[in-house]
């Protein structure tokens, strides 16, 4: 199964990349549309700029294991994030901005050379702010030989609108699913009607690329949902589950994670503050056996 942008034509690649780039200023590439004009150096909420802003990149072995192979994925960090969640475990990448901004031809020898050291995919975390800058640095990429799968690995918090550019693009979405109720997104993590945009944002990345295709343990196509489970069950875990099992697939794969600690501002929430326990975590597992889950669990 060949990755969906060598599907397009030189021509149709770049067409996607001048569309996002017009998204990009006035800037519309997330729910926010905050409108701000990143070619004359405005900045928005994700604070992020107009050129490509990367925090650090190489193989990762932390990631699901249908991602990680032998070879690792091959990561890409992004500087900036179109979300504030107070417990971020990135919070120096996405809120500190630690990075330096480069060039699209520097993005591209970062995808290359992933490539070249055996990667098995390219990652990129928190990607939706410079959708623009990232696929610039594809077109350039591919023409030079760039032949791994795509991992689209965002907040959730995604536009359709640019979605829908990103059709034939991406191979791999990867959102997390953080709240089923929008008040808390709000609350949490800055982000108005969260679950109402997240759910929407689903549809649309499984309308693409489906159900999560494994081939030789190695995923090369579909969706990959991940939910952090939140103690107090802030994260309004059996919403979620039950949208995905009910409105998305029962074969989605879902990672229901349990790796929570209190960071960043956590601890200025004091439902926040603590760790889950072992019995929150086995409700949410349970949870997804009772719903039909079919591939929902640790990952």
């Amino acid at each position: 199964m060949r990755p969906l942008y060598l599907e397009l034509s030189s021509q149709e690649l770049a067409q996607k990349a001048k569309r996002l780039e017009e998204l990009a200023s006035p800037c519309r590439l997330c729910p926010r549309n905050c409108g701000v004009k990143r070619k004359e150096g405005e900045r928005g909420f994700c604070t992020t700029g107009f050129r490509p802003w990367v925090s650090s990149y190489g193989p990762h072995y932390g990631e699901e294991r249908e991602l990680v192979g032998r070879g690792g994925s091959g990561t890409i960090f992004l500087t900036g994030c179109n979300l504030r969640c107070v417990f971020c475990q990135n919070y120096e990448i996405s809120q500190l901005y630690e990075g330096r901004e480069v060039s699209a031809e520097e993005l591209a020898r970062m995808m290359l050379e992933l490539q070249l050291i055996g990667c098995h995919n390219i990652n990129l975390v928190t990607p939706t702010p410079q959708a623009h800058a990232i696929v610039a640095a594809l077109v350039i990429a591919r023409e030079n030989g760039l032949r791994l799968p795509v991992v689209w690995n965002c907040g959730g918090y995604e536009s359709v609108e640019v979605l829908r550019v990103l059709e034939g693009v991406v191979d791999i979405y990867m959102p997390d699913f953080k709240y089923g109720d929008s008040a808390r997104g709000e609350r949490y993590s800055a982000a108005p009607g969260y679950f109402e945009v997240a759910k929407e944002a689903l549809k649309e990345m499984h309308r693409q690329v489906g159900d999560l295709v494994v081939q030789d343990g190695i995923a090369l196509r579909g969706l990959i949902v991940r939910h952090l489970v939140l103690p107090n069950d802030l994260a309004g875990t059996e919403r979620v589950l039950r949208f995905i099992a009910e409105e998305i697939s029962p074969d989605t794969y879902v990672n229901i994670m349990a790796q929570y600690y209190p960071t960043w501002k956590a601890h200025r929430y004091p439902e926040l503050s603590r760790r889950i326990t072992t019995e929150e975590y086995r409700e949410a597992l349970e949870l997804a056996r009772k719903l039909g889950l079919r591939r929902a669990g640790p990952h």
